[in-house]
């Protein structure tokens, strides 16, 4: 078992679960409208609809290692492409942060876990970066592909737990602190980027 790579996932992890993007800026406007509870069901939501993504990678690639390693190494040069296309989307994006709050629906805490779950289960990106990101990551030679898949996606749930449930019970803090730092959007930018190009270097390496 190699433990430098499931370092290396961690890192990874973390660097993109505090980037923004459309899961953590919902959960960082639900907090700021409604209250830290419902930004932790929305969180709850969210996560657990990874255990659908990992399922159907881990049968599904575990098949595809097993019947042809040719098309594993495919996969994988595929997924550091998507990966540097992801790059270049954010570095053609506004780095400005918009956590514009009003307006928004209240729901129960029911619905918001049930919509964070759906929003994650039925979002066909989801399921490509999962493709792209957690194949370069296998971490050993002897144990079965389905049960690595699996601690790969644990371990990114947990991660993004961690980190998700700060941003939901930290969302004052965040949002004073990125209006008062004009330049935390750029910042934030060029670490989606320079995480996004470094995955893909390693998963090619």
């Amino acid at each position: 078992m190699n433990f430098e790579i499931l370092t290396a996932f961690i890192g990874a992890t973390m660097a993109l679960a505090f980037a923004p993007g459309p899961d953590n800026i919902y959960v960082l406007v639900q907090s700021i409208s409604h209250g830290k509870s419902y930004g932790m069901a929305t969180v709850c939501g969210l996560i657990t609809g990874c255990i659908i993504h990992t399922t159907l990678l881990a049968f599904g690639v575990s098949a595809i290692i097993a019947a042809n390693e040719n098309l594993f190494f495919g996969i994988k040069l595929l997924g550091a492409i998507y990966l540097l296309y992801l790059a270049y989307k954010v570095f053609k994006s506004d780095a400005s942060l918009n956590f514009n709050s009003e307006h928004v629906p209240k729901k129960s805490l029911k619905q918001l876990f049930v919509q964070g779950f759906f929003m994650n289960v039925l979002n066909p990106k989801v399921t490509i970066f999962f493709l792209a990101f957690f194949p370069g990551f296998l971490f050993s030679e002897t144990m079965s592909t389905v049960w690595q898949f699996y601690i790969l996606g644990g371990l990114f749930m947990l991660v993004s737990f961690i980190i998700f449930s700060i941003i939901a019970l930290l969302a004052g803090q965040i949002k004073t602190y990125t209006l008062k730092h004009k330049n935390s959007g750029f910042v934030l930018k060029w670490l989606q980027i320079v995480v996004f190009v470094g995955i893909a270097v390693f998963i090619l390496i």
